[in-house]
């Protein structure tokens, strides 16, 4: 395993009953990198990070992380990595310092050191007024901000984030975005799931998109963006009626496209132009757009509802 290299997964498996939830992934992810796993629920994102900071056991395959198996010496990866599950886990009995230096005893960390440590991070994530309050006198956005700083009080040389901003308000989420920024200007190695594909667009250096236990795709978001969807997409509402004529003469002009319910998107590749497409339509509703992100998960991982 390379020194650059700060997570890496061969062939990596993990099974329940007789389900692969994660059915042969080989990745790499490097040191300072912010790295995305996205997909839809059941996509086995949330387990395969599970099995690199040691909370799930792998299956069969190889996995390491920061040059270490986790077969083998997970006790010394949970020494070095930082782990913010969806679920806080604060413990409402004692304080928000408290949960730090609660915390700081887990990584031998002397009381001395751990105080300083807790209040610097206090100071960072914007709670010191209230460190010696109760947990459940904090907001949502406060409690994930303090999971965080508990996190980071034994100076991880990865930092793991399960759904980072899952529930909270747009100013929350915003605070969490540039926080994450700031890990990565000094050289953070910070791996995140989450279901905001925006957010995976703004903070990721790379992505992987999973659905069935496997990667769809890999890359950086611009990248994939480019490769999957094009420069442009159009939308236009139409009806059932109408649907197949105009289905019929996009592909005519080579077109892709994605129908979900009304709506139609074609993805203007970069050797086309999207204002041709435009004259096929007959819509009172059309809008041209950037494509993103999102636009990349919908056709790879579709568009149906999924309850687990």
């Amino acid at each position: 395993m390379s020194q650059k290299v700060a997570v890496e997964l061969k062939d990596l498996k993990k099974k329940y009953d007789e389900n692969f939830v994660v059915d042969g992934i080989n990745l790499e992810i490097a040191k300072g990198e912010c790295f995305g796993l996205l997909g839809p629920n059941g996509a086995g994102k949330s387990t395969t990070m599970k099995m690199m900071y040691c909370s799930a056991l792998v299956t069969s395959g190889e996995l390491y992380v920061l040059g270490l198996n986790v077969k083998k010496n997970f006790r010394e990866i949970k020494t070095r990595i930082g782990v913010i599950p969806q679920e806080d886990g604060l413990d409402p009995d004692f304080s928000v310092i408290e949960n730090l230096l609660v915390y700081a005893r887990y990584h031998e960390i002397s009381n001395r050191d751990a105080v300083g440590k807790a209040q610097s991070l206090l100071r960072i994530m914007r709670l010191e007024e209230y460190a010696d309050r109760s947990v459940d006198t904090l907001s949502g956005g406060m409690k994930r901000r303090l999971a965080i700083a508990r996190g980071l009080m034994n100076s991880p040389e990865v930092l793991f984030l399960d759904e980072p901003t899952t529930g909270l308000d747009p100013q929350a989420r915003l605070w969490i975005w540039d926080f994450i920024k700031h890990l990565k200007t000094e050289n953070a190695t910070v791996v995140l799931t989450t279901h905001y594909m925006e957010e995976a667009e703004r903070l990721c250096d790379r992505v992987a998109i999973m659905d069935h236990g496997r990667i769809l795709a890999l890359g950086t978001p611009a990248d994939l963006i480019l490769e999957h969807i094009g420069i442009e997409v159009v939308e236009f509402d139409t009806n059932p009626v109408d649907l197949n004529y105009y289905l019929g003469r996009l592909r005519e002009g080579g077109y892709n496209y994605q129908v979900i319910q009304d709506t139609v998107m074609i993805l203007v590749a970069p050797h086309q132009e999207g204002r041709k497409a435009i004259e096929i339509i007959a819509s009172d509703k059309i809008l041209i757009r950037k494509p993103t992100l999102n636009d990349v998960f919908l056709k790879l991982a579709g568009h149906q509802l999924r309850d687990e």
